[in-house]
């Protein structure tokens, strides 16, 4: 049966840019997943159109069989991906997953828009938005749970998020992850009947199973949403059933930077760092923790200066450097050997005497 098409997709994201996905593009269902939170019936700006129609590349450059590229346009051959810029806006075609070759794109986009996407934990205290960059598994969901126990918190997101030059933390409420060593701390989310997790100590070796086969998964995105939903090492909630009653806080002014870290003392510490240093943990932060695609689509885009590296390098660093002057920023490092439970139970009492503190510097 021919397939009729459709009204796009569309996101508004924060008001800053306007992505459509074409509804009938392959990868829809699971954009329309992730990027739900931003999604609008109002038609939005084309700043990013994501379909399968790839555009003619004439006379394109080769970088040996891994890409062809042109002024404005890269496709990567293996994975059929093709990346248009056009000035302020792009276009990302492809008939895979396009999750990974969305992100570093977003995040270029809003750095031109005057925002910087980076990897954390992100909560409201008061109305006021305490960023806590880490590593995947240092224990930002454990974290947030916690927290959204006691007065005066809202949820945020716990994986991405966006920081103004004018240091206003947009969140991103994206679906969260939850894991077998969550069970204690998110109880309701593994009443009834709930799709098979593996056991807790087969949750890192299936984790890095899954990290070697995504690659290739990602080629076939109803496959790839399959996987993800259905992947015995996690379970997709939305954060509204996690956090049952409370309303995510989508936009706060910055109130402090704590970056947590695992390390191999016997005892958590915090400790005081520059803006400085804070703002290189952030950069490397986010490159480190995209998936393995995402950072290749970043190197490809800067190999053939699609998006010149050092623009983008040092806009982004702009951005974040004007956000963080003037407002702590800090390290809190707790000891390897604790688990994800343990490890929140720390920064959660750390985060409770420090954050009154900072208040005054959010207003």
């Amino acid at each position: 049966m021919p397939t009729w098409p459709q009204d796009p997709l569309n996101f508004d994201i924060h008001g800053r840019l306007g992505i459509r996905v074409d509804a009938n593009a392959p990868t829809a269902a699971q954009l329309k997943t992730m990027l739900r939170c931003f999604a609008t019936q109002e038609e939005v700006s084309a700043d990013i159109t994501i379909d399968n129609r790839p555009e003619p590349m004439p006379d394109a450059a080769l970088l040996e069989r891994e890409l062809t590229y042109t002024p404005n346009a890269v496709r990567f051959v293996e994975e059929r991906v093709q990346i248009v810029r056009d000035e302020d806006r792009f276009r990302v075609h492809g008939p895979g997953e396009l999750l990974t070759s969305l992100v570093p794109v977003l995040d270029r986009a809003m750095v031109m828009r005057g925002a910087a996407m980076f990897h954390a934990a992100t909560m409201a205290f008061q109305g006021h938005a305490i960023a806590l960059p880490a590593a995947g598994g240092t224990g930002k969901t454990s974290t947030a749970a916690k927290l959204m126990r006691r007065d005066g918190w809202s949820f945020m997101g716990d994986d991405w998020a966006f920081l103004t030059d004018d240091a206003t933390v947009l969140g991103y409420e994206k679906p969260m992850f939850i894991k077998p060593h969550h069970k204690a701390i998110y109880p309701h989310l593994f009443e009834g009947t709930r799709k098979p997790l593996v056991p807790k100590r087969l949750s890192h070796t299936v984790g890095s199973f899954t990290t070697v086969v995504h690659p290739h998964i990602i080629r076939y995105p109803r496959l790839a949403e399959l996987a993800r939903r259905w992947s015995p090492e996690h379970r997709m909630v939305d954060a509204r059933r996690a956090f049952p009653g409370r309303l995510p806080t989508t936009s706060a002014p910055l109130a402090a930077a704590v970056y947590i870290e695992r390390f191999e003392g016997a005892r958590a510490r915090l400790q005081d760092r520059s803006t400085t240093w804070m703002v290189d943990r952030m950069m490397g932060n986010f490159q480190i923790e995209m998936a393995g695609f995402s950072q290749r689509v970043v190197t490809g885009l800067a190999a053939t200066s699609v998006i010149p590296w050092r623009t983008h390098v040092d806009e982004k660093c702009d951005i974040l450097t004007k956000a963080l002057d003037g407002r702590p920023c800090h390290v809190l490092q707790v000891p390897s050997v604790y688990s994800a439970d343990e490890a929140s139970d720390v920064i959660v009492q750390l985060l409770e005497k420090l954050v009154p503190t900072v208040l005054p510097f959010g207003a």
